[in-house]
């Protein structure tokens, strides 16, 4: 007879194991904001090409999120993210033997198409093994356990850049994405059943749909004015954290505060922490509480007040800088409650579907902030280059703050509307 706890024990390998592949996924999101200064002199970059470049992973993995729910529900989860995880490490071999711009930026792209699917296959495992009441939490633990690839993205990236190279460490990364690959493929199975266990209580059963009930469920969705509203606020909220976090975070602390590579990532990496935290504390509170929207709307409010701090002064003390990017990313916690809301709002067939919907509209945000803060950037260049890398005065860096502070504003009045919608 199998016992409660063998189905506890093998529902949480799993999870690692996937959540494993997801920590990647976020350490390539954000890898940039350290390689930054490297990549720009080894591809002779100007701000708004490094911030296409960066921004080159979100251009395949935005759009594909909705493919990727719609692959979760009709596929299973040890396909779909075996897959992922495989094209991901791939990308990442042909990104760090990379000599030019365009051959850098095609490889980055790959490392997107890959991790495209891990998340939304994630959610579907999850809610195939987990009860209803433990799916906010258990998300919250999931984006928290990413945030581990954030903080390695930081401080732990740039001293094995320094004493590697950044190609040769980025090499490594690609060859543990492989053996994550392979636990991928032996350990994950789609639902207790699969590996032989009985079904827990209250999860969604497997969905066993055909194509075209896929493209009915997808216009379901895609109907829902509430859909949109949940994409528009996390293509701001997510967009923005990433491009700071991910991209110029490190530039500006390096630049405005005269600090090394070394030490201005320590402040992202305090930003990737919030995440870590944020994630499973917001997931936590909500189901505590049985609340979801007005948590969303104090997230909002707080995210953008941390925002325009920065953007009024200038150069805020250290502390504050430390202060907000913890808490930008905290706070993005409470936006992801999101997730939990649209999955509330359809049927257990349709959740990988729904998430994957909005999930493409937060992550195209990604695509389409960095460039614009790059341009920002671009037109207050001094003129000057250090080795390589271009110097940008300390309004540049207000105003592509300002751009931060005038996404956070926008998110906010999304969720105002969504709690009142619901």
């Amino acid at each position: 007879m199998v016992s409660s706890d063998d189905l506890k024990t093998r529902r949480w390998v799993g999870w690692a194991v996937l959540a494993s592949a997801f920590v990647l996924v976020n350490f390539h999101r954000v890898s940039t904001g350290v390689l930054a200064e490297h990549l720009a002199r080894a591809f002779d970059t100007t701000g708004s090409e490094l911030g296409l470049l960066h921004a080159s992973f979100f251009y395949i993995y935005a759009p594909l999120q909705l493919v990727a729910g719609v692959l979760a529900d009709q596929k299973g989860t040890r396909r779909v993210a075996g897959a992922g995880s495989f094209v991901m490490a791939l990308g990442v071999l042909w990104f760090a033997a990379s000599g030019t711009y365009v051959s850098g930026f095609a490889s980055r792209a790959l490392v997107g198409l890959g991790g495209s699917v891990i998340y939304i296959a994630t959610l579907r495992y999850c809610a195939n093994w987990f009860r209803a009441d433990e799916f906010a939490t258990v998300t919250g633990l999931t984006l928290s356990a990413s945030a581990l690839g954030g903080l390695v993205a930081t401080t732990p990236l740039a001293v094995a850049v320094a004493d590697l190279g950044w190609r040769a460490s980025l090499l490594a990364v690609g060859v543990a994405g492989l053996g994550v690959t392979v636990a991928v493929v032996l350990v994950v199975r789609d639902s207790p059943a699969q590996a032989g266990l009985a079904p827990v209580a209250d999860a969604a059963d497997p969905p066993d749909l055909t194509f075209a009930e896929v493209l009915d469920n997808a216009r379901v969705v895609l109907r829902e004015r509430e859909t949109w509203i949940m994409g528009l606020m996390l293509f701001f909220a997510i967009g923005t954290n990433f491009t700071v976090m991910g991209l110029w975070g490190v530039p500006y602390l390096v630049h405005a505060y005269d600090l090394s590579v070394r030490t201005a990532s320590l402040y992202t990496l305090a930003g990737n922490a919030g995440l870590l935290f944020g994630s499973p504390v917001m997931g936590w509170l909500s189901d505590r509480l049985g609340r979801r929207t007005g948590l969303i709307v104090a997230a909002g409010l707080l995210y953008t007040l941390a925002y325009a701090g920065i953007a009024l002064t200038g150069t805020p003390p250290l502390a504050y800088v430390g202060a907000a990017f913890f808490g930008v990313m905290f706070l993005l916690g409470g936006f992801l409650l999101s997730y939990t809301v649209v999955k509330e709002r359809h049927a257990g067939e349709t959740s990988g579907t729904a998430t994957g919907a909005i999930n493409a509209m937060g992550f195209f945000g990604g695509a389409v902030l960095p460039g614009v803060m790059g341009v920002a950037l671009d037109v207050y260049w001094t003129g000057e280059t250090v080795a390589g890398s271009r110097i940008y005065t300390l309004l540049g860096y207000r105003v592509a703050f300002a751009i931060a502070t005038a996404s956070g504003l926008v998110a906010l009045g999304c969720a105002l509307w969504l709690h009142r919608r619901t």
